[in-house]
């Protein structure tokens, strides 16, 4: 969306806030920022919205911090201000407002480790997907998301894969069952990318990516997913979810558990080269 002068408004470039507390502080930081810039070159919350396309309750509601402004609002916003980038600054703090506080603590987590174990035995884990095939798992939950929510949980599990490109870069260990391969969610061509995206990530040298066979007649992660992230401080958090529940574990006895439990999930599973193989193979069958 670009600057216009000539009122035409546009509904998609701020989204009502119902979220936590720390995420509404940011909001509301944000809204601040914008008002203080607007009062500084006298202009009005109607005459803002003109300028930029919005209406004059759209730009008073992202100053008193009840909407999230979107990109293209912060962006508008900043040039007909003259802002000379402090409110497009901010779009990385408003676009995590927005994400969910389970997953921005994940995030959090993650961007500390050194290294990131993980098992998946449902769906690829969510480090590892693609945006369609995010898209697809979170269409398929049941009560239905609404677009803008699905909007949202895509770009948030999305942005947590920055941590790949992160330096020093840690170190990630992936465990996926053979099913979540075969299982071509959202498609066959969705499925096609998918494991073309595992591919390039498995060529990585501080990634490896194992496949446990169907075939297997010893396996040690029937209890469940599981996920360990080892902190530059020497902790060790666990991370597991099932159904509505999301549950971080820091008990050392609970922590021992599952890095047992892994160790022997490795080991069970085809080793790293194997499974590339084993993914291209899949790939061709696909």
């Amino acid at each position: 969306m670009g600057v216009t002068g000539q009122g035409q408004q546009f509904t998609d470039g701020t989204e009502p806030y119902g979220g936590d507390d720390e995420s509404a502080a940011v909001l509301r930081t944000v809204g601040k920022v914008i008002k203080m810039c607007r009062e500084r070159t006298g202009m009005t919350q109607a005459e803002l919205g003109t300028a930029i396309g919005y209406s004059e309750e759209q730009v008073s509601s992202v100053e008193r911090g009840r909407r999230a402004p979107k990109a293209p609002f912060l962006e508008a916003a900043d040039q007909v201000l003259r802002a000379e980038g402090m409110i497009a600054g901010l779009k990385r703090d408003v676009e995590e407002a927005r994400y969910p506080k389970k997953v921005r603590d994940l995030a959090k987590l993650e961007a500390e480790a050194v290294e990131l174990c993980a098992y998946a035995n449902t769906v690829i884990h969510g480090l590892l997907q693609t945006p369609e095939y995010a898209r697809a798992l979170y269409s398929m939950r049941r009560p239905l998301f609404t677009e803008d929510e699905l909007e949202r949980l895509v770009a948030a599990r999305l942005s947590r894969q920055g941590i790949f490109e992160q330096q020093p870069a840690p170190i990630f260990s992936f465990v996926l069952e053979e099913v979540t391969l075969r299982r071509p969610l959202g498609g066959k061509m969705v499925m096609r990318k998918q494991l073309e995206r595992m591919l390039e990530v498995g060529q990585l040298r501080n990634v490896e990516i194992q496949v446990m066979p169907t075939d297997r007649e010893d396996h040690a992660g029937l209890a469940g997913s599981l996920q360990l992230l080892k902190l530059k401080g020497g902790d060790t958090v666990g991370h597991n979810e099932v159904q509505l529940t999301s549950r971080l574990v820091s008990n050392p006895s609970e922590i021992q558990v599952l890095e047992i439990r892994y160790g022997i999930i490795r080991a069970q599973a085809l080793t790293p080269r194997e499974s590339l193989a084993f993914i291209e193979k899949v790939l061709g069958e696909t």
